[in-house]
């Protein structure tokens, strides 16, 4: 079972999850969700004998701070100061993916691994999509200009969780409820005004040594999808793997076809015997 943390950190409090004891995981969430979308990944690596982590960074979950100057590499090497984790593997999905690359690119001493799920990058351009995804995008464009807050959420839902072009409502049940939860929640959140934007990463990232595992849904963007082939290439010790039927977030939409590659790639970096707990 997960137990909840909260740190305080100058004027911000933030609140995580964590379980277990030993080499640390940290878990970073997409722009769309919060740490609870890792709770099965946080239970599955403790009971192979890891100590997983997750936090809700500046502007999502139940973190809470002032509208100040902030960086989110900076609030995640405070996060980790205040936990006394000096290295870990750091699992990230989208913007969180963005988030753990910055984060090898300026500490690379402290990365064990990566395991970037439908990842972006730091400072990476407006993608050329094609006219079935245009339209989905001038969609999801005209909803957030209405303000509507629950059409943004469902439309994100589609979009993120279903996938752009699959039938709305392919995932349902708990994931659905848990992930307009947590998107909803973002969207009611007061705005932070003052980020300092992370430089641009992505003529760096071939500058990475660290093994990674990449990992996209082939039902998500598919300029996410093709990312995920381009760093392949880019990044000397990386592979990629396409969990088929998923969209952006195959970890929270499928945690038994996830949770088994993630363990395997843990496994293998410490030569841990991935069932032993």
């Amino acid at each position: 079972m997960t137990e909840p943390f909260s740190l305080q950190i100058d004027d911000t409090v933030f609140t995580g999850l964590e379980a277990g004891e030993g080499i640390p995981v940290v878990f970073l969430h997409a722009g769309v969700c919060d740490r609870r979308m890792w709770e099965n990944q946080i239970e599955a690596v403790a009971a192979a004998g890891f100590w997983g982590i997750a936090y809700d960074r500046r502007g999502f979950g139940d973190t809470s701070s002032p509208d100040e100057g902030f960086s989110h590499l900076e609030d995640l090497e405070a996060v980790l100061e205040a936990l006394d984790v000096h290295a870990a593997v750091f699992v990230g999905a989208s913007s969180g993916g963005a988030l753990a690359i910055d984060f090898a690119l300026a500490n690379p001493e402290r990365v064990a691994g990566l395991v970037l799920v439908g990842t972006s990058i730091s400072g990476a351009r407006v993608p050329r999509l094609p006219p079935e995804i245009m339209t989905i995008a001038n969609a999801m464009e005209a909803v957030e200009e209405s303000g509507d807050l629950d059409a943004i959420n469902a439309v994100d839902a589609h979009a993120w969780l279903d996938g752009p072009l699959s039938e709305s409502g392919r995932v349902s049940g708990e994931i659905r409820a848990l992930f307009q939860t947590m998107n909803g929640n973002i969207l009611r959140k007061p705005q932070l005004t003052r980020e300092d934007k992370p430089q641009s990463a992505v003529h760096a990232v071939g500058e990475i040594g660290a093994p990674t595992l990449l990992v996209a849904g082939d039902r998500d963007f598919p300029h996410i999808v093709n990312r995920h082939d381009d760093l392949s290439e880019e990044m000397e010790n990386a592979f990629a793997v396409v969990i088929e039927g998923t969209a952006h977030l195959p970890s929270l939409e499928r945690p038994d076809l996830f949770n088994p590659l993630l363990l395997e790639f843990l496994a293998m970096l410490t030569g841990q015997d991935d069932h032993e707990s």
